[in-house]
C-alpha cells in the first residue's frame, strides 16, 4: 500500500512541476488584449492605457488588438473562445458583457465563458438638454417633462445601448414619459441634440462634456450617486431621485478556464496599475473615473448590474427589432 502511494505521489510530482513551471513562467511571450470596439472609443482608450502599464509590470508586451463589430460582441466572443492560457485578455465593458446578452442570443455566455480579473473604471453619464429647453435645473426639467407626457424627445446611441437603458432607468425612476429617438452612435446623437432635433439625452461624459463646455448644450445633472470629478458643478440625479446610481463599467476579463495562478498574477498586476501614481489623472483625461474592484468584488458587481439592467429592460419593454 505504501509502495503504491509512493508511486502515485512520484507520478504526480513529475506531472505537476511541468504545469507549475509553465504557469510560473507566465508570461513568456507577448499578451494580446482584444478591444472589441474601434480605436478612439472609451473602452479602447482605457484599454490602451491599461495595456501600457501592464507591459511595464509583467515584463512582456501587452498588445492591443481592435476587433470591433456587433456592438462589441465579435471581439468579446473571440476572447470567450480563445485558448485559456493567459495570452488573450479582454478589454471588457458593459455593452457586450452585461447588456447585449439580456437583449439577444449571443454566441457566448459571459458567466460561463469569461472570468473577471478586475474592474478598472466607471463612465459617468450626464443629463443634457438642447439650448432653449424650458428648464434650467433638474427639478424644473422633471416638472416640465412630467407636465407634458410624450411631448419631449430624447436621443441615444442606439436601441438597447447603455445610454438608452440609463435614460429609461431615469425616466421610470422619475415617473416621466418621453419619445426615444435612437441613432447609430453617440456622435450623431449629440449632433442631433446640438441641432435642436431632440430635447435631451443621457450620454457619456466623453460625448456630452465637450458640447456643454462649448455652450452648445446645457448639462443638468450626472448619473453617479456621489457625483463625478469630471463635472463637480453638476448635482447627482440622486439629489432629486434618492438611490439613483448608474454608469458604464470597464474591466479586464479572461477565458473562464484560465489557470488560477495566472489569473491571480494578472489581478495582482492590475491592482498595482490601479493604485499607481498618476493613474487617476490619466483616466480623467479620457473622461473616465477610477472605480477599481478586485476579482471577487467585480464578480458581485457584474451580478448586480445584470439584475439592474434586466429589470430596466423588462419595465421599459425594450426589444431589438
Amino acid at each position: 500500500m505504501k509502495r503504491r502511494t509512493l508511486l502515485a505521489s512520484s507520478a504526480a510530482a513529475l506531472a505537476v512541476p511541468g504545469i507549475a513551471r509553465a504557469q510560473a513562467a507566465w508570461p513568456a511571450r507577448p499578451i494580446r488584449m482584444v478591444i472589441p470596439w474601434p480605436p478612439g472609443q472609451a473602452t479602447d482608450l482605457a484599454g490602451r492605457l491599461i495595456a501600457q502599464r501592464l507591459s511595464e509590470l509583467l515584463g512582456q508586451p501587452v498588445v492591443p488588438e481592435n476587433r470591433p463589430g456587433a456592438g462589441g460582441m465579435i471581439g468579446t466572443d473571440a476572447v470567450a473562445k480563445a485558448a485559456p492560457d493567459g495570452y488573450t485578455i479582454l478589454a471588457a465593458s458593459s455593452g457586450p458583457v452585461t447588456i447585449n446578452p439580456l437583449l439577444q442570443r449571443t454566441a457566448y455566455d459571459p458567466e460561463r465563458d469569461l472570468a473577471p480579473v478586475a474592474q478598472h473604471s466607471g463612465s459617468p453619464y450626464m443629463l443634457v438638454v438642447r439650448k432653449g429647453f424650458p428648464a434650467s435645473d433638474l427639478r424644473a426639467f422633471i416638472a416640465a417633462v412630467k407636465a407634458a407626457p410624450g411631448r419631449y424627445t430624447f436621443s441615444s446611441s442606439g436601441t438597447g445601448a447603455t445610454a438608452h437603458l440609463i435614460a429609461e432607468y431615469f425616466l421610470r425612476s422619475a415617473g416621466l414619459e418621453a419619445v426615444h429617438v435612437p441613432f447609430q452612435g453617440s456622435a450623431p446623437s449629440m449632433t442631433a441634440l446640438v441641432a435642436g432635433q431632440v430635447d435631451f439625452s443621457l450620454e457619456t461624459m466623453a460625448g456630452t462634456l465637450p458640447i456643454v463646455r462649448q455652450g452648445q448644450a446645457r448639462g443638468l445633472a450626472v448619473s453617479p450617486e456621489r457625483g463625478t470629478k469630471l463635472a463637480p458643478e453638476l448635482p447627482p440625479i440622486a439629489t432629486v431621485i434618492p438611490g439613483f446610481d448608474a454608469k458604464a463599467w470597464g474591466g479586464i476579463m479572461v477565458p473562464a478556464a484560465t489557470p488560477r495562478p495566472i489569473v491571480e498574477r494578472l489581478a495582482a498586476a492590475m491592482e498595482q496599475v490601479m493604485t499607481s501614481p498618476g493613474i487617476e489623472e490619466r483616466f480623467l483625461q479620457i473622461y473616465n473615473e477610477i472605480d477599481y474592484r478586485p476579482a471577487d468584488a467585480f464578480a458581485r458587481y457584474l451580478r448586480e448590474q445584470r439584475e439592474k439592467f434586466s429589470d430596466i429592460i423588462r419595465r421599459a419593454n425594450i426589444r431589438l427589432e
